[in-house]
């Protein structure tokens, strides 16, 4: 794909012209491809109208300061919204810089998102669900599917674990600086006394592959069946529906009982085990070249501990770009584009640096 903006500019125009055509409204595969390939164009295109129109702003902002007869009062306030249209030029530079760069393509694959509980009991099972709520809602927001794979609910509300699939361009793009040790700091609804209470939460975030990217061997996999149970309903106790895979060249196992038909389980179940047999196999191959190329925001390693959600002072930090905002409740219903936008400035200063 032609990356310059002109050419981009003239790419647009054709494909919307092809998505109105007779020849590909009539072909489904060509739809989604035309359609996918705008989808990551428009982007591009709407943050280089953001910068033209900053550098715009500036210009006008430069006369003011240029022209004599305007006071001091006037100009001191210029030259206040001067140094504001500075940093906003800076980051829409960067945001460009980030977008125009040769795609990684499985920037926008789709995601599985795993969602455990942590240290802090009862806590940090209501804290993994907030979590839970927090990306769907994010998803919602950025016009993404949620397929649900498993969950393991407690009975006050809380998740034990949970493991879904986000569906949409650029799922993996925006939620993959999510893995990590999260850490929430406030006072449980169970605390008498007030005391602010400190638990946590670990969430993985890994691209799915497509199906034929990585084939499993049949023979590799040990395949269970057994009668469901809990959350699901009495409807799960009647037939063996729930299934448990187990990949013997590693030993990883995946277990998958939320739906009602034993075919639909072990499709999800299969899709899981697809998912982290990639990423076993990409971080293997990342470790090897840890050395060469680390990045500014963070390993990705679920142990790290990357983020505190602070109730009392309505806070949230990112503790590897020392990022902070007051706006948790916004942040925990779904407005995680601040974050994330935050990290993938991160990110491209780190690699120009």
């Amino acid at each position: 794909m032609p990356r310059s903006i002109e050419d981009l500019k003239k790419r647009k125009i054709e494909l919307e012209q092809f998505l109105v055509s007779p020849d590909v409204v009539s072909n489904n595969t060509l739809t989604v491809k035309y359609a996918k390939e705008l989808a990551e164009i428009a982007p591009i295109l709407k943050k280089k109208d953001d910068l033209d129109e900053i550098n715009s702003e500036i210009r006008d902002v430069l006369n003011i300061l240029d022209d004599p007869n305007q006071s001091k009062e006037f100009k001191d306030l210029a030259n206040h919204e001067l140094a504001v249209l500075e940093i906003k030029k800076h980051n829409a530079d960067l945001e460009l810089k980030a977008l125009m760069a040769e795609p990684d393509p499985d920037m926008n694959k789709n995601c599985m998102v795993e969602i455990r509980a942590g240290t802090g009991g009862q806590e940090a099972s209501l804290f993994a669900a907030d979590l839970y709520r927090m990306y769907t809602k994010y998803a919602a927001v950025k016009g993404w599917d949620v397929e649900l794979m498993s969950i393991n609910p407690t009975d006050l509300g809380g998740i034990k674990e949970v493991v879904f699939s986000v569906i949409g361009p650029g799922a993996y793009k925006h939620l993959r600086y999510e893995s990590g040790v999260h850490r929430v700091q406030r006072v449980p609804e169970t605390e008498a006394s007030g005391r602010i209470h400190t638990s946590a939460a670990t969430v993985a975030v890994l691209f799915e592959p497509e199906e034929t990217e990585l084939v499993i061997d049949p023979k590799d996999l040990k395949i269970d069946v057994y009668r469901a149970g809990g959350h699901g309903g009495q409807h799960v106790n009647t037939t063996d529906s729930a299934v448990r895979i187990t990949h013997l060249p590693t030993g990883l196992v995946v277990t998958c009982q939320d739906e009602r038909s034993q075919i639909k389980n072990r499709a999800k179940a299969m899709r899981v085990l697809r998912t982290r047999l990639s990423d076993e196999m990409r971080h293997r191959k990342e470790s090897a070249r840890s050395e060469l190329r680390k990045s500014q925001v963070g390993t990705g390693d679920r142990s790290e501990k990357i983020r505190t959600y602070n109730f009392p002072d309505r806070r949230v930090t990112d503790h590897r770009i020392n990022f902070t905002s007051h706006r948790l409740e916004a942040i925990l219903d779904g407005a995680l584009d601040e974050v994330t936008e935050a990290l993938l400035r991160a990110e491209v200063q780190g690699e120009k640096g």
